[in-house]
């Protein structure tokens, strides 16, 4: 499970930067799987 500022930073780097979950999982040191379930995930 990831802290919300980690859900956030995945979202803005998604989002705003353009990368991609491959580029996200690896700058993050993440699985693919984690990070493409919070990018696509809604954040209130």
């Amino acid at each position: 499970m990831l802290t919300m500022p980690e859900i956030h930073y995945i979202k803005h780097l998604r989002e705003n930067d353009d990368l991609s979950i491959s580029e996200i999982a690896r700058k993050l040191g993440k699985n693919w799987r984690t990070v493409k379930k919070y990018a696509d995930e809604e954040v209130y």
